[in-house]
């Protein structure tokens, strides 16, 4: 009323039936359809107004609410006889085992069981180390003793091999410059001597020739003048006509 609220527009907001409000508010509470929904009606009731719904519910409680038949304690004799019930239920069931034992039986076995697998590993690791023979210092007869590979020392000399493929000129001198092919002239068929030395200095008039150094083919190209090459055991380099010993 001090609000100016009318009471179906609570109804309407709060969807309480208008009979409930009017009993809750002339505190008729055998009007409503039982305690548990006489306080669901009080809260929902007293938040929509803005009052405090706890404290409405703690007067509630406090003026109207009985205890129940669960909450009154046994007295006198009643109480003894309980007593006495769960005396006797104690002692046929005996002493009550704490929580905590379980748990703390599993962990000694865990422990015991961690124990026991560490041992094995140990004497078996021992086991093992004593079973293993000692290296024998000195080979046994008739057993192969490792190898070792000397490197392959490289080539002091280049051993050089030609077979014409169409008429070519050849002059080839050594290093000293003795002539070893004194300009020669080869066709398909003949054979060019095979020559070694630590260097050679070869003239071709062509390409026509096929050429191994040291047992390796060697691609002559093709120049439209006279093919000059310095050969050592380890490289093949075109040298220029001036470089001596020349072939005259």
């Amino acid at each position: 009323m001090r609000d100016r609220i009318d009471i179906s527009e609570v109804e309407a907001q709060t969807k309480i039936r208008a009979k409930y409000l009017r009993a809750i508010e002339n505190e008729e509470w055998d009007l409503l359809p039982g305690p548990v929904y006489a306080k669901s009606f009080l809260r929902t009731y007293g938040d929509y107004l803005g009052l405090d719904s706890r404290m409405l519910l703690d007067e509630f409680k406090r003026r109207y609410e009985r205890p129940s038949e669960h909450d009154v304690r046994p007295t006198g004799s009643i109480a003894a006889r309980d007593r006495e019930r769960r005396a006797r239920r104690e002692r046929r069931s005996g002493p009550r085992m704490p929580s905590w034992v379980p748990i703390g039986i599993v962990v000694v076995l865990i422990l015991v069981a961690l124990g026991a697998v560490g041992s094995l590993n140990s004497s078996s690791t021992s086991t093992t180390t004593a079973q293993r023979p000692a290296p024998h210092r000195h080979p046994r007869a008739g057993a192969k003793r490792p190898t070792h590979t000397a490197p392959v020392a490289a080539p002091t000399t280049a051993t050089l091999q030609m077979t014409p493929t169409a008429p070519v000129y050849v002059c080839l001198v050594d290093g000293s410059g003795t002539k070893l092919i004194n300009e020669q002239t080869f066709t398909p068929g003949q054979t060019i001597p095979t020559e070694k030395s630590p260097k050679l200095l070869l003239t071709l008039g062509n390409a026509s020739v096929r050429m191994k150094v040291n047992g390796k083919s060697v691609p002559v190209t093709p120049s439209p003048t006279a093919i000059r090459l310095l050969i050592t055991p380890t490289s093949i380099t075109h040298i220029p006509d001036s470089q001596t010993p020349t072939c005259p």
